[in-house]
Formats: C-alpha cells, structure tokens, sequence
C-alpha cells in the first residue's frame, strides 16, 4: 500500500568538469544547476547529467541522488562557523551534486528497496551516499565528509524501476519495500568509524 512520501522542489543535472582537490585538479561532475520542464529519466540516469567516477556514482543502482532539502541549513551553518560562507546566503538547488533535491523523507525514513511512485516514472530507494574528497573540496573544507557521516545527513541513491520524466513540483508517493534496512542504518554501518 502506498503511503505519503515527498515532494521534488528541484531537479538538477550537471556535467564533467575540473575540480580542484588539494594538489590536485580531477574530474567531477558534482557541480550540479537546477533546470526548468520535464527532463527524462532513463535507466542510468536523468538526460543531461554525467557522472566522472562510474566506480562511485552512476550506474543501474546510482542513476539518480535525492537530497532533502532540510538539510541544507546544517551545511550553511558548518561553512559559515568555518569563515568559508560570510553571508548568509542560501546554497543552490544541486550543490550538494543531487540531482532530485526533495522536502520530505529524510534518511531515517527511507528504507533500501523502497519505491518512489512520480506521475511519469517509479525510483527505488537503493543506498546512502559515500561522501568522498571531492566533496570535501566542494564544501570547502577538509573534514565534510566526517561532518557528514556524524550527522547522518547523506541522502540516497536511487534506481530507475520505470523510465519516463520527472518535474519540479512534482509529488511522490512511498511504496514501502521489505523495510529490513533504513539508508540511516545502512549510511551509519558504513560510516561508524568517522563518527570517533
């Protein structure tokens, strides 16, 4: 039975460009812009969008990152205690490099197999994400990532059960999968060390 579930405040797609991390300049597409309509939905992702690193991000289990939106207070607050933000400015839609950015179902209310039902295409929930250097050097600061994992706001990775489009503005119902693993407890288990 479905059940409420959330609403799409933005979609954002973004392709591969050089990253400065440290010493070094990589490719990366975490740089992600809100866009405007229907965009389609295939099986490995939203037209328009690239991945640069198909070992972390991307593929049939990765095609698409939600992101709750809630979260993004928590990240202003953390740059601008760090000096890196000095106005009080709200971060754009994708800058956390999801392409769905969501208000509700937030992590500890998302469940591994679980599927999001938009007018036009069906998304199953399928794990948290693993912050990585590269977004350390997106957020301006080393230790995002460990931020991260400590506040367990990570959001998750998405797979295409049916293609189609999807929409800003759109709404989403919950069809509970068999519930055995919250992306909260999945992200927790795999990060527990950052947390010391």
């Amino acid at each position: 039975m479905a059940t409420p579930g959330l609403r799409l405040l933005s979609v954002n797609v973004g392709g591969c460009q050089r990253l400065r991390a440290g010493e070094r300049s990589v490719l990366s597409a975490i740089g992600k812009h809100a866009v405007a309509g229907a965009v389609r939905v295939g099986r490995l992702g939203l037209d328009g969008d690239e991945q640069a690193d198909l070992s972390v991000h991307g593929g049939l289990d990765k095609a698409v990152y939600a992101y709750p939106a809630v979260h993004y207070a928590f990240w202003q607050a953390q740059r601008r205690e760090r000096g890196i933000s000095l106005f009080d400015e709200p971060l754009p839609p994708g800058f956390m490099g999801e392409n769905l950015t969501v208000d509700g179902l937030l992590e500890h209310e998302v469940y591994v197999g679980d599927r999001l039902h938009f007018p036009d295409c069906v998304l199953r929930v399928a794990a948290p994400r693993e912050p990585c250097y590269k977004f350390n050097a997106v957020m301006g600061f080393a230790q995002a990532g460990r931020a991260m994992a400590i506040a367990g706001c990570c959001g998750y990775y998405l797979a295409v059960e049916q293609t189609g489009t999807i929409a800003a503005g759109q709404q989403a119902t919950l069809e509970p999968g068999q519930r055995g693993l919250s992306i909260a407890q999945a992200f927790a288990g795999k990060f527990a060390k950052h947390a010391r």
